[in-house]
């Protein structure tokens, strides 16, 4: 094992700057229209494509060719510092790729991984479809089923998803499915859901406060035949898994009966989320400054007053912090292990953050901070979303309370 460094190889200084520029010239110009209009910005997701940000090889390199675990975040801080709603809609395939990497064989992996993505010429979306309209922080009372057909080697899904980013317009859906019941959590599985199969349609496609770039739907999956292969993993590792599952509940061990499979996604990519809510307080922070560098007030720039400059000096602290911790945690996952829940610890402080800068930028701004002429009140609106989505807040608070004191808190 190495050890932690924050100093960026020549390789991701070059990154970083090419995306920087790419959220510079492409997705900032375009942000305020995509916001505005609510729609899936297939435009600037084929530019990323045309330019190989958008693929499967960028994907595989920033994920699995990267022995510091820093690329990614570093790619996603200055993709969101453009604008969050787009990057999601750039980004949001890769929640679908983790999830088949995660858990599927060598074999699914780079059969279904590329179809998320497509090509430049024609670009593909992947959905990951968890949350349920009665079960978002609880997974494990996931309702949507899925049943073995064992004379066709067929399996069948039932259920509804909900807020599903790329939900019904992606090409290629992960599924995670309840295959026992009374197991719960240790009795679900994940299933791929191939280009165009009868019995899958978007429901509702959701109004959000934030992000409105990026496209959230229902995901409605009414007898939904998939063939044997579509199981994530093997049919032997999944009734290994029950099996095991079984035992430990006829007699308790203290020892896991298995992964499961939706948070053990979460767990990989909560960095990455904390990353994407860094640059979205970057952003605001950054328009902040400069907006009090130059606006005057009573005779003087307004960050000659010690309230707003002191503002500030809080501002780019917590940033930092911020971004500290998702790089210890994001290299933690590469070379090492979390001890205690340091992928939630920098999803926490990173979601507070965002909230908090991007509210204290637009009381730099006053009213106009208020107003949508100004980048600062869309940047507030989706830096709330950090504070939900992949676990909230009080997820991540249960999650490192666990890990810190080794006891099963509720």
């Amino acid at each position: 094992m190495g050890e932690f460094s924050m100093a960026l190889n020549d390789d991701q200084v070059q990154l970083r700057d090419w995306i920087h520029t790419f959220a510079k010239d492409v997705v900032r110009p375009a942000a305020e229209e995509w916001d505005e209009r609510e729609e899936f910005p297939w435009p600037i997701v084929e530019e990323a494509a045309q330019i190989g940000l958008y693929s499967f090889d960028f994907m595989a390199q920033a994920m699995m060719g990267d022995p510091s675990g820093l690329t990614m975040p570093i790619a996603l801080e200055e993709l969101f510092w453009g604008d969050a709603g787009i990057g999601l809609s750039i980004f949001g395939s890769g929640l679908a790729a983790a999830g088949i990497a995660g858990i599927g064989t060598a074999d699914q992996v780079m059969e279904w991984v590329p179809q998320c993505y497509g090509t430049p010429e024609k670009v593909a979306l992947g959905a990951f479809c968890v949350s349920e309209p009665d079960a978002g922080s609880d997974v494990s009372s996931l309702r949507t089923s899925a049943k073995y057909d064992e004379a066709n080697d067929e399996w069948v899904l039932n259920g509804t998803k909900a807020w599903i980013t790329n939900g019904g317009i992606a090409d290629i859906h992960v599924v995670v499915a309840t295959v026992d019941p009374e197991l719960r959590s240790r009795g679900q599985a994940s299933f791929i859901i191939p280009p165009n199969t009868p019995g899958l349609s978007q429901g509702q496609k959701y109004k959000k406060h934030g992000i409105k770039a990026s496209h959230t739907a229902e995901v409605v999956l009414d007898d939904v035949r998939i063939p044997g292969s579509c199981l994530l993993g093997t049919k032997e590792q999944l009734d290994e898994k029950l099996a095991r599952a079984r035992e430990a509940k006829t007699n308790p061990q203290p020892k896991s009966s298995g992964k499961q499979p939706a948070m053990a996604t979460f767990e990989a990519t909560r960095p990455a989320v904390g990353a994407q809510a860094v640059g979205v307080a970057r952003a605001a922070y950054e328009y902040a400054l400069q907006y009090a560098q130059e606006r005057k007030a009573f005779g003087k720039a307004i960050i000659e007053n010690q309230s707003i400059a002191f503002m500030l000096a809080d501002m780019i602290t917590e940033i930092d912090a911020s971004r500290l911790l998702v790089w210890r945690a994001a290299w933690l996952s590469r070379n090492g292990e979390y001890i205690n829940a340091e992928g939630s610890q920098s999803k926490l402080k990173a979601g507070r953050t965002a909230v908090w800068v991007t509210e204290r930028a637009m009381q730099i701004l006053g009213g106009y901070g208020y107003t949508r002429e100004y980048p600062v009140e869309r940047m507030h609106r989706d830096s709330k979303i950090y504070d939900i989505f992949e676990g909230t807040e009080q997820i991540q608070q249960l999650v490192i309370a666990r890990a810190i004191s080794g006891l099963r808190i509720e």
